[in-house]
């Protein structure tokens, strides 16, 4: 018998292929663990790769084990020392390898479930998934941060275009640094698997872009381009990029979408400067619309010098409708938006950003939820990677009360903008309407988490505890709160809490100091003083100081009427200005404004409805009709609504603190709903 057969004829009797076969099936196994499992509980790459090369460097050893040594009854021996026929039938070493893979690539799932940190479902990166940095500005002019910004915002427009790409919103992105160290970290974060990073530089009609598309798991740089181009040619590099993007990550663009990419909006460098330098105001407003000012003055200036510039008409009637829905909503600033509006459609009617323009102001401007969803759901068609459309859809539900549906559109929208504190803001704000209190306080909880010290996000929590009638939590979350350094909501909350505790002086100080800053300049300022004339008439009425508080009703009566004569369509304006005459003892001003406010578009939408209900019986009490008052507090306590009160619907933990609801507190029925359970 030759050498060679003798040879494999030994392997086979010593066990060596069954070990291999058995090896390599638990390798396989392993490998498995490693590359699938580690990465979800977040196990670092080297982790993986020391893995994989632990099973090639022991697979030898395996073989070298198999050769030389032999499992039998009485232990393990070398293959020499044993009579291989008698332990054939006791089973092979093969078993015993097998059995030791199999309990390992076990102990190393749990060694991952149990010391890695799970992500959230929608920060599961995929491989075509991508989120673009802040670019830098190199600029020596450094007011042309504006221009980085835009460009940007356009990019990511550009992309959100393509529906084979997931694309993260400019909202979560914007938080982080222009060329961040931690890649990988801030990929997990945003449930990417790739990173754009850029910068631009900019000197009179020469423009420098610079990218480069990294893979944040391995830092491996895919891609990278400078263009030297005029600013007029600048569309052609946004859609270039775009474009080598979607290559990159071999995503699919069909013929709609290759022709959305290379679409110039302008032929005027100057206009789209303008249309630029408004873009970059309004992505920087978070929590105020006073911002919004400017960006329309912008906006304005570009269509002035381009009127067939569609684009910059879109967001013109975007910016005046948010103003108008949040700080002046009178006639002129409607008819404002739309003209606006009617531009952009009679330029490109079909264009997403028209499109989105038309639903605001459906949904905003006219109250009609049913049209602005039909529009709201073709922009999701049209920009499937856009979050825009999809949190608006969970406002409309929201308004409808279909509220398990509003927070599935809010969760969608989080997938494509997880670090959004707006959208955070408004699911939680969908949990406070249902008094679901311990899920919204998680979600602020996210939200602190990306702006820790933001003080209207910490005053929207401390709500939370304020409904619960947890006044210590809510006091931790309020004790930076200032006149110096603070807006409107986080005084409003503060003010809510001291009266709450029962610090008469300390919220009188606060509120006073708070009117005296406010002085008449703009329409929204002056309908602000109104309302903490209001908030301080309460407090002065509960402390004893009713010569005080009657001052302050009548500076608040006079403010707020002016306010709702200018703006007729504000139901917070109408509420309060009821309450201003219900305080004043002009019980006909207070129920004639409370009717006219039922009437108003958006009055009968869910979430509103039971509010204006808490209003009248809040005006029916302070007239001292008390049992009108308290007979629409039991069905309030159960129905989920929008306080505007509290910010929260009422619960038994506020009616039991609050002095307001003092006159009712000797009735037997009142005492009882205190006590009752919170829903």
């Amino acid at each position: 018998m030759s050498e060679k057969p003798s040879f494999f004829a030994e392997l086979k009797r010593r066990n060596v292929y069954k070990v291999a076969v058995a090896y390599a099936i638990v390798g396989w196994l392993l490998v498995q663990v490693a590359t699938q499992v580690f990465p979800f509980f977040e196990i670092p790459n080297w982790a993986v790769r020391l893995v994989v090369l632990l099973i090639i460097v022991g697979f030898p050893i395996a073989l070298v084990i198999a050769w030389a040594f032999e499992l039998t009854p009485e232990g393990i021996k070398r293959t020499q020392d044993v009579d291989l026929a008698r332990t054939r039938s006791r089973g092979g070493a093969w078993i015993y390898v097998a059995a030791v893979g199999i309990v390992l690539s076990v102990s190393l799932f749990f060694v991952g479930r149990y010391t890695g940190k799970t992500p959230r479902k929608n920060e599961a990166a995929t491989n075509k998934s991508i989120a673009v940095l802040p670019f830098e500005n190199l600029s020596e002019d450094k007011a042309n941060a504006y221009f980085a910004d835009g460009i940007q915002e356009e990019i990511l427009g550009r992309l959100a275009k393509i529906a084979d790409l997931k694309v993260i919103s400019r909202t979560s992105t914007q938080q982080y640094q222009s060329k961040p160290g931690n890649l990988s970290e801030i990929a997990r974060q945003l449930g990417v698997a790739h990173i754009l990073e850029g910068s631009v530089q900019k000197a009179a009609d020469q423009v420098r872009v610079n990218v480069q598309l990294i893979n944040a798991q391995t830092d491996a740089h895919l891609w990278a381009e400078t263009y030297d181009r005029k600013l007029i040619d600048i569309f052609a590099v946004e859609s270039e990029i775009a474009r080598s993007i979607a290559e990159s990550l071999q995503a699919k663009l069909t013929g709609r979408e290759e022709q959305a990419l290379a679409v110039k909006p302008t032929n005027n460098p100057e206009a789209y400067e303008a249309y630029l330098r408004g873009l970059s105001l309004e992505t920087r407003s978070l929590f105020s619309v006073y911002p919004l000012e400017k960006a329309i003055a912008s906006y304005e200036q570009a269509v002035q010098l381009d009127p067939t510039f569609a684009l910059a008409w879109s967001a013109l009637a975007r910016v005046e409708i948010f103003w108008y829905s949040g700080a002046d909503s009178n006639a002129a600033r409607a008819e404002a938006a739309k003209r606006a509006l009617d531009k952009a459609q009679s330029l490109e009617p079909n264009s997403p950003e028209t499109l989105l323009a038309l639903g605001y102001y459906q949904q905003l401007v006219l109250h009609d939820n049913g049209l602005a969803k039909t529009t709201y759901e073709l922009v999701t068609k049209i920009l499937p990677g856009s979050s825009v459309a999809l949190t608006e859809l969970g406002q409309i539900a929201r308004r409808q009360g279909r509220w398990d549906e509003s927070v599935a559109y809010c969760e969608r929208a989080l997938v494509l903008d997880p670090r959004n504190t707006q959208s955070l803001g408004l699911a939680a704000d969908i949990y406070v309407t249902r008094r679901q209190f311990p899920a919204a306080l998680k979600l602020f909880d996210r939200a602190l988490d990306i702006l820790p010290n933001e003080l209207d996000l910490m005053a929207a929590k401390a709500i939370v505890y304020q409904a619960e009638g947890n006044l210590p939590e809510a006091a931790k979350l309020l004790g930076d709160v200032s006149v110096q350094n603070s807006g409107y909501v986080a005084l409003d909350v503060k003010a809510t809490q001291l009266r709450l505790e029962r610090k008469y002086e300390e919220a009188i100080r606060l509120l006073q100091a708070r009117v005296a800053q406010l002085h008449a300049g703009s329409e929204a300022k002056e309908a602000e003083k109104g309302y903490f004339h209001l908030v301080l008439d309460f407090v002065q009425r509960v402390s004893g100081d009713n010569a005080g508080a009657k001052g302050s009703a009548m500076q608040a009566r006079d403010a707020l009427a002016q306010a709702c004569k200018n703006q007729p369509n504000n139901i917070w304006l109408g509420v309060n200005l009821s309450r201003a005459y219900a305080l004043l003892g002009d019980k006909n001003s207070a129920l004639k404004e409370m009717q006219r406010v039922a009437l108003l578009p958006g009055a009968k939408e869910a979430h509103n409805e039971p509010g204006l209900e808490e209003n009248l019986a809040l005006v029916h009490m302070i007239l001292g009709e008390n049992s009108l008052a308290l007979s629409t507090v039991p069905r309030l306590l159960k129905t989920p609504y929008g306080s505007y009160i509290y910010g929260a619907p009422i619960t038994p933990a506020l009616l039991r603190l609050d002095p307001l609801w003092d006159p009712l507190r000797a009735d037997p029925d009142f005492q009882k709903l205190c006590e009752e359970k919170k829903s």
